[in-house]
């Protein structure tokens, strides 16, 4: 059985990978391919998003919880995958099907047509690269060794390729190899797991209804998460957006690399539950729970010390005024990590996706009515609260219904450690801000000195979770 730690950080690494490509790549790219340029890759990247939505549909959480249970029968896992990836095949024709009605038929799309054909290779490459098989089996270190490789060819391709404003269409191509060019490796790699044998489009049927509630979950989802963005341009000013923009970026990176630990999880809780081991399904959830509580309250208050350092590094001094909107999402964070927790590691493993249909359906609305009564008045701090009210209700109805079925010590120990340890956090931070040194100076000991007291106190307090951790680095070394 692998390692959950481990794939827990090489999952964080990927995320990483795939956080500071664009960094790596976007100052390049914006001098050579103009406003213009970015402009059109971003609105045909944009449109193609959609259609893959459609040709995803749930497939991908719904394969990983149901395929986890045979991932030790290969006969039922080759059935399984086979209607899966027929199913998956199917959608993603009706998602070109509807693209091409759509560049036929709306006239801004045919402006974009080379643009938006590009990118739509995604789909295809994203169905037959069945990449959720490999979450099944926690081949987390074979993704992220490829992921690796095809980012680092990509930067070299986009460094020979893309050298004048003509180049567009070769940005797109090269973005989407970087993406999903390494799924024929998948293709061909995935005859370890199964292989694919004869079966009917009617034997998909019985897949087709729980696939359709995660869809609708994720629609659900997709709107609350951009309707604030969306609906703070119509009602304020391109000024509040940006702004606002960049609150939202900070709060994102944060939120993808906590994540890292709960996606990991999934197969594992799945396949306990689905094979019946509710012992070390409970026990498993609640490691989980403590690992991300370790993580995840560090994070949230040391951010919330020094975002207006955070805002000024990741910018500059033109948008200082994120600060307020960013320390509001901080605390969003919280109960977007521990609604995750209840939704993806509770609800989905135990066949709850209804549950989660609803709180999401809630969420959004509440999430959008909210925004168009506050966001005149308080423009995008309105925004940021808005998500947090959102974020809040999704871990209510999640929480409690999870807790209905599987009791997870919410207050222990570990928690009470991890608090203790952020009072520390509060303090080195107070006192490093005080010193009067550049922005980034006070930043940079600011996370390195409250770091390092959080830890040191963790280990005083005998934290189970950094205590686990010491001991199994140990094993390791003394092997």
């Amino acid at each position: 059985m692998k390692s959950l730690s481990k794939n827990a950080f090489l999952n964080g690494f990927r995320n990483l990978l795939n956080l500071l490509f664009p960094i790596i790549t976007f100052p390049y790219v914006t001098k050579i391919l103009s406003v213009n340029g970015i402009g059109q890759y971003n609105f045909a990247q944009s449109a193609v998003s959609y259609f893959s939505l459609i040709a995803g549909l749930g497939i991908s959480s719904y394969a990983i919880r149901e395929g986890a249970k045979y991932r030790d029968d290969r006969k039922k896992m080759n059935v399984f995958s086979s209607e899966v990836l027929l199913l998956n095949v199917f959608s993603s024709i009706v998602a070109y099907v509807l693209l091409t009605i759509s560049m036929f038929t709306v006239n801004k799309l045919q402006s974009y047509s080379s643009l938006i054909w590009a990118f739509s290779i995604q789909i295809i490459f994203t169905t037959i690269g069945i990449e959720w098989i490999y979450s099944i089996y926690e081949e987390y270190e074979y993704i992220t060794i490829r992921s690796i490789v095809f980012k680092i060819i990509s930067i070299i391709l986009i460094f020979i390729f893309v050298r004048d404003s003509g180049d567009t269409v070769n940005y797109v191509l090269i973005t989407v190899f970087a993406s999903v060019g390494s799924n024929v490796l998948n293709l061909i790699h995935s005859k370890e797991y199964f292989h694919v044998v004869k079966i009917k489009f009617k034997d998909c049927v019985k897949h087709i209804k729980p696939v359709l509630v995660i869809f609708a979950s994720n629609i659900a989802i997709m709107i609350y998460v951009y309707s604030d963005i969306t609906i703070l341009g119509f009602l304020a000013t391109d000024h509040e957006v940006g702004i606002y923009s960049v609150s939202v970026k900070i709060y994102n990176i944060i939120k993808n690399l906590l994540s890292s630990l709960l996606i990991v999880s999934i197969p594992r809780l799945s396949m306990y539950y689905g094979n019946g081991r509710i012992t070390e399904f409970k026990g498993t959830l609640q490691k989980v729970y403590d690992s991300v509580t370790t993580l995840l309250f560090p994070a949230v208050v040391g951010l919330f010390c020094v975002s207006k350092n955070v805002v000024i590094a990741i910018s500059d001094y033109s948008y200082i005024s994120a600060e307020t909107s960013l320390k509001i999402l901080c605390v969003a964070l919280l109960f977007c990590i521990y609604g995750w927790f209840f939704s993806q590691c509770v609800l989905m493993p135990i066949k709850k996706e209804n549950v989660i249909l609803i709180s999401t359906c809630i969420s959004a609305v509440a999430n959008i009515a909210l925004n168009f009564c506050l966001i005149p008045i308080w423009k995008e701090n309105a925004a940021a609260f808005t998500t947090l009210v959102a974020e809040g209700i999704m871990f209510l109805i999640c929480a409690t219904c999870g807790q209905k079925t599987v009791r997870i010590k919410l207050i222990n120990k570990n928690m009470i450690s991890v608090l203790l340890g952020c009072v520390a956090i509060v303090c080195v931070s107070k006192l490093v801000l005080n010193v009067n040194v550049g922005i980034m100076v006070q930043l940079i000991i600011a996370v390195i000195a409250s770091a390092i007291s959080y830890v040191v106190l963790l280990v005083l307090l005998h934290n189970e979770v950094l205590c686990g951790f010491v001991r199994k680095i140990r094993c390791r070394y003394e092997k």
